[in-house]
């Protein structure tokens, strides 16, 4: 009965009333009086159903009961499980935080590592390069013939050829009659390679190989037997009129269509034009086509079989338009230098120039031998707005005629073609060739005339090039390529281009100081006298002669550099400058002895030397430098004290200047072109006593930004 109960009850919806009258309607059926009421009967049953029903209750709430307790003991289980995996997910982070840590730690110090392996790595290439040349040189110089396995070996022609060349160069500088026996060595050297190279490039043209033919050209193209390589190509070219008329006929085809792929490849209707109207010009010298032939007379016409091979070489609007502007931008700039009455020298690659630049560094004033070839052109600095200008109009006329004519499909390749002639025409063969000969320009500090330095004119034009050309590429080429996979190829070639301009804009400043503090250093070991610091008598207290001609110099080089840099630029050059004079400078007084009068002449030098270099108004030098000066010029002063006052002095609160000891001389560090952003590492700076430390007393070109000590205050003990 309990379980037909259950079932009533479990019944949704449950009605109770209709339970009650289901329940005494059944009880009635069962006892057979269905049709007679018996109240004393339906006590009995409802009591008994009461306590069927409370027997029931009380069995579903042990029931529940127990469900409750087994729920709660999975409960705090599943808590447990909860709080423990919490705890290893926390530990987790911090672990993983941790090796983020690390992880940018390492390669933070990796990228440290890297630039100073890139800053190391080419004058230890250069100077390799150096030591190979002088070997081979040395081999030359020995007596008997060279024997070396490099000028022997066929197979190692070229690599042969390159390093003769070197030598030959090199040869031509060296003094005839120290080095007549290695001269004639290396120029009978030099023709046998030429001639071993034109018998190869012969044996490619037989065997039509087109790449060892233009392997070998390029070579040829640095000797100077280069036209006999042309006019060996020319008399082999020839050699086919002596053959029969039939192989003569599919020679001249296999030409044709050889010619015709190689154009086809170039993309040029012009070369392809040329190419076909030669060999045709060939077949009619041959007899085999007419010149004037046509129809009627049933030969082939000439002027036929040049429309016919042209008829599926036309290029579209995309090939005509990028031909058109670099031919146009060539010629401006062709125009350019014709009216400097300069002609485009071929800059030697692979660091030849900084291998002379080093070699003339290190044996010019020992043996009065000029190898590096300097020239500074007058100042002419071959960077011009104007024409810059001029170029760009014409860009913008293609830009614009490009988004007219070409679909969109079209345009953003058409824009990244006419980029790239763009940036070949305007910043490689203009800018970054101006910046080559400033480069090469720099004069090497090994002489008593001070160095005469262009090159901060040359950083100004460059960085208002640079700025005409981002607005050009601002308001032109994006809207060209704007969301479309080629505007990463374009902004990816400016800043590769960029950045080499950059770099040598680096270099030349670096050049450039190093030019002015060496010259400073050996003017005054040269010119200064012992005697102007410690004179017998009485004697004017003014600047020494030697004083009084590096301040003369050093007023011509900070105009210029105020000139040509701005913001920040102009103070980070400056105070790059201030600190490296002022080392120099001090180095320099350590030298001598001073009496009285002497000590008031090295005043008067320092006060000099500051006014110079650190400057007023619109020229001066940041307050680093000027606390520099300042520092020295207090250490001059001690000079003049009595020795029995001296510790007093050192020992107060006079002395105590805020110097910035510590200071990079890395390289300038360009960031990018635009005005005010490139800047020079600027160190902090803290406090020291003078005289009692040397505050150059790290190694000398080893300092570090951000290699500091703690403050510190030192006393003379």
């Amino acid at each position: 009965m309990m379980n037909q109960y259950l079932k009533e009850l479990e019944q949704d919806p449950f009605d109770p009333d209709e339970f009650v009258e289901r329940m005494v309607r059944r009880s009635m059926q069962e006892t057979g009086k269905e049709n007679h009421f018996d109240p004393d009967m339906i006590h009995d049953i409802f009591t008994q159903a009461i306590q069927d029903l409370r027997i029931l209750q009380e069995r579903q709430e042990r029931k529940c009961s127990r469900l409750e307790q087994a729920v709660q003991g999975e409960e705090k289980l599943y808590a447990n499980k909860l709080a423990e995996i919490m705890e290893q997910h926390m530990h987790c982070v911090n672990v993983f935080s941790s090796l983020d840590e690390r992880m940018s730690r390492c390669g933070g110090r990796a990228l440290d590592v890297g630039d100073k392996l890139g800053a190391a790595r080419a004058p230890r290439a250069r100077a390799a390069a150096a030591r190979d040349l002088l070997s081979y040189l040395t081999q030359f110089m020995s007596p008997g013939p060279v024997l070396n396995d490099l000028f022997n070996d066929s197979n190692r022609l070229n690599e042969a050829a390159d390093v003769i060349q070197k030598l030959y160069t090199i040869s031509q500088e060296l003094p005839p009659d120290k080095f007549e026996v290695a001269k004639k060595k290396i120029e009978a050297k030099y023709d046998e390679i030429e001639r071993n190279l034109i018998e190869e490039f012969v044996k490619a043209q037989n065997n039509a190989n087109m790449d060892k033919m233009k392997e070998i050209a390029n070579i040829m193209t640095n000797f100077k037997s280069y036209s006999q390589c042309v006019d060996a190509y020319i008399e082999t070219s020839q050699m086919t009129a002596l053959m029969p008329v039939e192989r003569r006929f599919i020679y001249l085809r296999q030409r044709a269509l050889g010619r015709r792929d190689r154009c086809d490849k170039g993309g040029g209707r012009p070369a392809v034009e040329w190419g076909t109207q030669r060999v045709c010009d060939e077949l009619v010298a041959a007899g085999l086509v007419s010149a004037e032939g046509g129809t009627s007379s049933g030969t082939l016409r000439r002027e036929a079989l040049v429309n016919g091979a042209l008829t599926n070489a036309n290029d579209g609007y995309p090939v005509l338009e990028t031909r058109r502007l670099r031919a146009i931008l060539s010629s401006v700039l062709n125009g350019y230098y014709a009216d400097k009455q300069h002609v485009k020298k071929q800059i030697q690659g692979g660091g030849f120039q900084e291998l002379r630049r080093d070699l003339q560094a290190v044996i010019g004033a020992r043996a009065n031998i000029n190898i590096a070839q300097i020239e500074n052109y007058g100042g002419e600095t071959f960077l011009s707005e104007d024409l810059m200008t001029r170029m760009l109009a014409d860009a913008k006329t293609s830009f614009h005629r490009c988004k007219t004519l070409s679909n969109a499909n079209e345009l953003p390749n058409t824009a990244t073609a006419l980029l790239e002639v763009v940036v070949q025409q305007l910043l490689v063969e203009h800018v970054d060739y101006a910046l080559v000969l400033g480069l090469q320009s720099i004069p090497i500090a090994e002489s008593k005339s001070p160095p005469q330095i262009y090159f901060f004119d040359i950083v100004k034009q460059a960085n208002a090039i640079i700025n005409i050309f981002e607005n050009f590429f601002q308001e032109s080429v994006l809207p060209c390529v704007s969301s479309t996979p080629r505007q990463n190829d374009c902004l990816q070639k400016k800043s590769l281009v960029l950045e080499q301009i950059e770099n040598k804009l680096d270099a030349g400043l670096e050049r450039a100081l190093n030019a002015v503090v060496s010259w400073v250093r050996l003017h005054l070991h040269t010119e200064q006298k012992k005697s102007d610091f410690k004179p017998e008598g009485d004697v004017d207290t003014v600047a020494s002669p030697a004083c009084l001609a590096v301040v003369s110099y050093l007023n011509t080089v900070v105009d210029s550099v105020h000139r040509g840099l701005d913001g920040d630029n102009r103070n980070a050059v400056a105070l790059e400058l201030a600190v490296r004079l002022h080392r120099v400078i001090y180095e320099h007084l350590q030298n001598f002895q001073f009496n009285s009068a002497g000590a008031m002449i090295a005043i008067c030098d320092v006060k000099e030397y500051r006014s110079a270099v650190c400057g007023r108004g619109g020229r001066s030098a940041p307050p680093p430098a000027h606390a520099l000066f300042d520092a020295l010029h207090a250490l001059c002063n001690l000079l003049l004290v009595k020795p029995e006052n001296l510790h007093q002095v050192c020992t107060g609160e006079t002395l105590l200047v805020r110097v910035p000891v510590a200071h990079s001389l890395h390289p300038p560090q360009l960031s990018s072109l635009s005005p005010n952003a490139f800047h020079l590492h600027q160190p902090t700076p803290y406090y020291i006593r003078y005289p009692v430390a040397n505050p150059y007393s790290y190694p000398r070109g080893r300092q570090r930004t951000r290699d500091f000590p703690e403050v510190a205050s030192v006393h003379e003990q």
